[in-house]
């Protein structure tokens, strides 16, 4: 089994494909048995490195406070670990979130951003309500074959409320690509409106769905779309 130690944790991962290097942050509860058919996707063109947040599938879970700065540092020191100097970043709702902070402070890790179903920040409108919403669908939509103890999807979901990356989108030099279903109740179309403003090369793609729009019935669409969105834009080169 693949492990890494990061820190204090062990970190499980996987790589699948050949090529440039994509590297995919799942979302709250998420872990990458949920996430194959991505996977197998991007496979096809790409080298890509896929992981289990800290808190969920076979990676470490400490009963302690997490927060978005943490799991990127995580994300960090895995690809500095393998040797990812620099990758299309492709982070899913708390991933996204995750792949920004990666962005501000490792720019020299990112070269491409693809941002879904997420937002730089927990705004009043999408306070513990949604979050509850959120947190129903980790559990009962996204079904891995590890599942999350309730007690590390509390730290996960404690981390993604308390994260505010707003006053700094403008220092993501990284091309973007934001992906997000106009339909979305947990995170309003706005929030991903605001991403579209705040990071200067940026370009945001709209589908009918709502927050799991890439899982359901755009499925397709949403993979056609991330391969126009793996070559967007001139990619930032790591130094």
């Amino acid at each position: 089994m693949p492990i890494q130690r990061v820190g204090v944790i062990d970190l499980y991962y996987e790589f699948h494909g050949t090529g440039d290097a994509v590297v995919l942050i799942g979302g709250l509860g998420n872990d990458i048995t949920e996430s194959q058919r991505l996977i197998t996707w991007l496979a096809r063109t790409h080298r890509v490195l896929a992981f289990d947040n800290r808190g969920a599938g076979r990676t470490d879970k400490p009963d302690i406070p997490y927060s978005i700065e943490m799991m990127a540092a995580d994300t960090a020191g895995l690809m500095k670990a393998l040797d990812i100097c620099g990758a299309t970043v492709l982070g899913i709702s708390m991933g996204g979130k995750i792949a920004m902070e990666l962005t501000l402070e490792h720019p020299e890790l990112v070269t491409r951003l693809i941002l879904v179903s997420t937002s730089a920040a927990a705004r009043p409108d999408n306070g513990p309500t949604r979050m509850e919403m959120l947190s129903f669908l980790a559990r009962f939509v996204f079904r891995g074959k590890h599942p999350q103890p309730a007690y590390a999807q509390g730290r996960q979901r404690q981390a993604s409320h308390a994260y505010d990356c707003t006053d700094r989108l403008d220092e993501i030099q990284a091309p973007a690509t934001i992906m997000h279903g106009r339909n979305d109740r947990i995170v309003p179309l706005r929030r991903a409106e605001e991403l579209r403003h705040g990071i200067a090369h940026s370009q945001l793609v709209t589908f009918r769905g709502g927050h799991l729009f890439f899982m359901r019935k755009e499925r397709t669409w949403f993979l056609d779309s991330v391969d126009t969105a793996l070559t967007f834009g001139d990619p930032v080169k790591s130094a």
